[in-house]
């Protein structure tokens, strides 16, 4: 608990005041991941290598963008800041221990944004949501990556749209959302890969099924060429009775 609430303290000056609502769940994150690291590790070695695949047979490596770049541990910044002239990491929070672990690896080509991509107040407002028109300003942009946070963008409507009063946000807000997040990979110019996890199954300790969610809210992804689980919560991490897995895609 300690180290979890270092890290909040030195986490919240960083940030922007309107995302410090985030910073508890980006420290929770990082908690778990700790905990689980061995478990996560294949989940992570897939990602990172289906990254590094997506970038071998480019031609111009100027500008990298990472989308929900998080903990850092899914994507191969190493290999990326040395690949790319530039690497944009995208996220609502960007906390204190990647900072310093960025620091320390003594990577100096990459750069830090805040940025909401859900595109939820665009919705709210009655505009078609672009939450990735940004990147048609992203100078000479030839990578981008969708790390993990597909499925984030719609449990994140959802949870918000709960709060909102009847009638004010359309019913399928999650799945408009993820949509356009597809819509706007679909026609960036750049390369791309998106990593997210699809949906989720609740098994109980002798392996029976409990649950299964949706979390991409019935929006299809497009066809992609690797699969695998993801053991998010093993038994003991929520619960000794269930543990917890996702299916993650990379396309």
């Amino acid at each position: 608990m300690i180290l979890e609430a270092l890290n909040y303290a030195a986490t919240w000056p960083l940030t922007a005041k309107a995302n410090r609502g985030a910073i508890r769940y980006s420290v929770n994150l990082w908690s778990r991941a700790g905990r689980c690291a061995r478990v996560w590790r294949e989940h992570e070695e897939y990602c990172q290598a289906a990254v590094r695949a997506a970038f071998a047979d480019l031609k111009q490596r100027r500008t990298a963008v990472v989308l929900g770049s998080g903990l850092l541990r899914d994507v191969p910044i190493l290999e990326l800041s040395s690949a790319f002239d530039t690497v944009v990491l995208v996220d609502l929070v960007h906390l204190a221990s990647v900072r310093l672990w960025l620091l320390a690896k003594g990577i100096r080509n990459v750069r830090l944004i805040e940025r909401d991509l859900s595109g939820y107040d665009d919705l709210a407002t009655g505009r078609v949501p672009e939450p990735l028109a940004f990147l048609r300003q992203v100078p000479y942009l030839d990578f981008v990556v969708s790390a993990n946070i597909l499925s984030q963008i719609g449990r994140g409507a959802a949870r918000r749209l709960e709060t909102e009063p009847a009638g004010r946000m359309p019913a399928d807000t999650p799945a408009q959302l993820i949509q356009a997040h597809l819509d706007g990979l679909a026609i960036t110019a750049a390369k791309t890969c998106l990593l997210t996890d699809t949906g989720y199954t609740v098994l109980d300790r002798t392996g029976d099924v409990r649950e299964i969610f949706d979390l991409m809210h019935g929006v299809t992804i497009p066809p992609n060429g690797q699969s695998w689980d993801w053991p998010v919560a093993p038994l003991g991490e929520e619960s000794p009775h269930y543990r917890i897995v996702h299916r993650v895609v990379a396309v």
